[in-house]
Formats: structure tokens, C-alpha cells, sequence
């Protein structure tokens, strides 16, 4: 991770929203033999104790589950929208382009939970992604008993205690007012991606250039 001041993004609340936004993350480790191993999980973020934990859950006896249980060191990383930047929108076109992403990265130990924790962690998650409808059929209190039974041995819940969390909000905080305002504009026109990057550009306006941006001034 690119450790440059000016592309942290040091609001704990925002931070916060973007782990909810953007919940489906990668979860990695190494092996006994340092062999990289990673998967793809949802995960939430929870207070306990002013501990920060993240908690999902995995298909058991897999390579990761297997990896993690030998080694529970693991980094957590949540990707939002990210897009191409032409080095030709500033103002200076004569320099290389890049690529505005957002990203958190969460260092820490990954522990197993037994079968009751596990039926917990499934009724949040599902109750999360169907919007707290407590009527869906698909989450876990409205699940058959039958299908419950036949998939509970299946999965294993884990939480992450988080040691370290860092960021890059990369969204050119480090362009003059011109290139950045043009930037904007250029984003806007493209898919969604560029435009959610835009719209996140948009809101460091006055923070960014508080006397260029002011009317008034």
C-alpha cells in the first residue's frame, strides 16, 4: 500500500461507511510453506469492548481454512470504485496518467467461532443483504430446519481482531485547482465508476483548496 500523506483519508466515520459499502472483501494469508492464499468475503465490522472486529464466515476444510487455522495472521482488503485518470487532463498534459482508487486495508488475527456464534453471524449477514426484512425467506430464521442442518457443518465462522487499519483514498489531492476541477468534469462524462470517483472528488472540494473554492474570497 502507497503510504503518501496527502491520500489518507483520516475520518474514522468514513472510513467506517466505506467498510459497510463495500463489505465483499479479500481475505489472505500464507501457508506453512508461504504460499500466498486468498479469498473473497463478506465481512462486518462490529465494536466489542473497544476492540474493533470484523466477522464473516468460510467453507471449512479449504486451503484458507486450513492456512488461516495454522496461521492466524491475515490482512482484510475492501476495494471500492476506482478509474483511469489521463495524465492529459491536467494542466500540464505533458506527464504520466494514473488511476484514482479507494482502498482499506485491515491487519489482524483471524479466530474460529463455534456452531452457536456461527448461527449468529449468519443471521446478521443475512439480515444485512435483505435489509433487515425480517419476513425474507432466505434469512437464517426463515431457513428450513432440514437445509440448516445439512449446511451449518459445512461453513465456520471466524472474527478478525483488527490490529492495523490503513488506507489510500487516492483522488488527486495532490493537483493544482485547475487540473483537479477539470478532472471532475472529465470523470463525470465517464461510466459509473469514474462518476462515483467524481462525486468523492466533489465532496474535498473546500477542504482541499478552502480559498480558491470560496465565493466570497
Amino acid at each position: 500500500m502507497y503510504n503518501l500523506p496527502y491520500h489518507k483519508e483520516e475520518n474514522p466515520q468514513t472510513i467506517g461507511e466505506f467498510i459497510d459499502q463495500y463489505p465483499f472483501a479479500f481475505l489472505t494469508g500464507c501457508d506453512s510453506n508461504h504460499e500466498p492464499v486468498a479469498t473473497q468475503v463478506p465481512v462486518f465490522i462490529e465494536e466489542q469492548n473497544g476492540r474493533k472486529i470484523l466477522m464473516g464466515h468460510i467453507m471449512r476444510n479449504t486451503d484458507h481454512h486450513k492456512t488461516f487455522q495454522n496461521n492466524p495472521n491475515v490482512r482484510v482488503v475492501f476495494t471500492g470504485r476506482h478509474t483511469y485518470v489521463s495524465g492529459t487532463w491536467y494542466s500540464n498534459p505533458y506527464t504520466a496518467s494514473t488511476w484514482n482508487y479507494m482502498s482499506v486495508h485491515v491487519k489482524g488475527r483471524i479466530r474460529f467461532l463455534d456452531e452457536t456464534a456461527l448461527e449468529e453471524v449468519l443471521r446478521k449477514t443475512t439480515l444485512h443483504f435483505e435489509n433487515n426484512d425480517q419476513l425474507s425467506t432466505t434469512i437464517f430464521d426463515n431457513l428450513p430446519l432440514e437445509f440448516k442442518r445439512r449446511v451449518l457443518h459445512a461453513i465456520v465462522a471466524f472474527e478478525i481482531e483488527v490490529i492495523e487499519m490503513d488506507n489510500v483514498f487516492k483522488l488527486s489531492q495532490d493537483r493544482d485547482y485547475k487540473s483537479y476541477l477539470n478532472i471532475i468534469e472529465k470523470l463525470q462524462q465517464k461510466d459509473l465508476d469514474g462518476q462515483v470517483i467524481a462525486a468523492e472528488m466533489q465532496k474535498r472540494i473546500k477542504e482541499l483548496f478552502p480559498t480558491l473554492s470560496d465565493p466570497n474570497v
